[in-house]
C-alpha cells in the first residue's frame, strides 16, 4: 500500500471528460494536501528505465580519474559530473553522500531561447549511456507536460498554460549515486532535508529506500511505491507561483541501517524547469485576504541562480 496518494495518469490522456477532471481534482488535491503522488500509467517506458539505470551504473563504476574530466568547471553542476560531497541543503553545511551526472536542455526546432544551454557533456566511454539518457530526459519532459496541463486547470487556468513555458526549458536530468558508506557520518546523510527548486519532480525508480517525506504534523514518513510508478512532488516554483496554494512538501534521503551501509543507492529525478524568462510572480487567483500574497517578484532565472548559491553548486 502506496504511503503517498495514488493517481492515473491514464484518467487524464483517456479522452473521457469524466476521468480527466477526476484526475485533476485527486491531483490538485493531492498536491493542496501532501506534494507528493505515485503516479500509475505514466508513460515511461520501463525496458528505457531500466536500460538507463544499467548505463548509471556502468558509469559510476568507472574509475574515479574518468569520471572527473567529466567535471566542468564553471557550470554549476548543471552538465555533466559532480563528485562526491559538492551539494549540500538550503540550510546545512554537511555535505550530502553523493555524486551526480545532469543531463541538460537540447533546443533542437530552431526556437530562440534566451537561455544559452551549455553543450550536454557527453560519455565515451559508454556510448548507450548518452542516447539512453536523452531518449529518457524527453519522455520525462512529456508526462511533466500533462501533469502541469492537469494543475493548470486544477488552479482555473487555460489547460495549455504551462506549455510554452516549459518547452526547451532549463530541465535537468538528474543520475545519482549515493556509494556505500564505509565510515560513521560525521554528519551529513545521503541527502538532507530539503525543498526542490522547480515546478514539479518525476522520480522513476531508485535501487533502494530511503526517501521520506514530511508529514503535516512533522513526522517523517517513509515513500513506498510500486515499482511501476513514478513519484512525482510539487518543487517551489510552484509553489511561489500559487501563493502556497500548492505545497513544496520538505524531503530527504536516510541513510540505510547500519547492517545495510554495504549497499549503494541509485536514483534518477527528473527536475522539470520553464525557461529563464518565466515570471513567478503569485497568480492572482491564489491571493485572497486569507491568503495575501506571499513572495516577491522574481523571473525563473533569477530564482534558479540564487537557489544554486545557497546550495553550495555557484559560487
Amino acid at each position: 500500500m502506496n504511503s503517498i496518494p495514488t493517481v492515473n495518469l491514464a484518467d487524464f490522456t483517456s479522452g473521457d471528460q469524466a476521468r480527466k477532471l477526476k484526475f485533476v481534482a485527486e491531483l490538485g488535491k493531492a498536491y493542496q494536501e501532501v506534494g507528493f503522488v505515485a503516479v500509475q500509467n505514466h508513460g515511461i517506458d520501463q525496458k528505457l528505465v531500466d536500460d538507463f539505470y544499467k548505463s548509471v551504473e556502468d558509469f559510476f563504476a568507472l574509475p574515479e580519474n574518468i569520471k572527473r574530466k567529466y567535471e566542468v568547471p564553471g557550470l554549476a553542476g548543471q552538465r555533466g559530473y559532480t563528485s562526491f560531497g559538492k551539494e549540500h541543503a538550503k540550510h546545512s553545511q554537511a555535505a550530502d553522500l553523493k555524486e551526480f551526472w545532469q543531463i541538460g536542455q537540447t533546443v533542437i526546432d530552431g526556437e530562440v531561447v534566451s537561455d544559452n544551454y551549455p553543450e550536454n557533456v557527453r560519455v565515451t566511454e559508454i556510448p548507450e549511456f548518452n542516447d539512453l539518457g536523452y531518449r529518457l530526459y524527453r519522455s520525462f519532459e512529456n508526462s511533466g507536460r500533462y501533469l502541469l496541463q492537469s494543475l493548470a486547470l486544477f488552479l482555473g487556468l487555460d489547460e495549455f498554460y504551462f506549455d510554452d513555458k516549459i518547452h526547451n526549458g532549463n530541465s535537468i536530468l538528474r543520475a545519482i549515486y549515493y556509494p556505500p558508506i564505509l565510515q560513521e557520518p560525521a554528519s551529513a546523510i545521503r541527502a538532507e532535508q530539503h525543498e526542490d527548486i522547480n515546478l514539479i519532480t518525476l522520480l522513476v525508480g531508485a535501487s533502494a529506500d530511503g526517501l521520506e517525506v514530511m508529514d503535516t504534523a512533522g513526522n517523517w514518513v517513509a515513500v513506498k511505491t510500486a515499482p511501476t510508478e513514478i513519484v512525482v512532488n510539487v518543487g517551489d516554483m510552484l509553489q511561489r507561483l500559487t501563493n502556497n496554494e500548492l505545497k513544496s512538501t520538505t524531503h530527504r534521503v536516510v541513510n540505510p541501517p547500519r547492517e545495510r551501509w554495504h549497499t549503494p543507492r541509485f536514483s534518477i529525478p527528473f527536475f522539470l524547469h520553464p525557461k529563464s524568462e518565466m515570471d513567478l510572480t503569485c497568480l492572482s487567483s491564489c491571493i485572497t485576504t486569507q491568503n495575501p500574497i506571499n513572495y516577491d517578484s522574481i523571473s525563473a532565472g533569477d530564482y534558479l541562480n540564487e537557489r544554486l548559491r545557497e546550495i553550495g553548486l555557484k559560487k
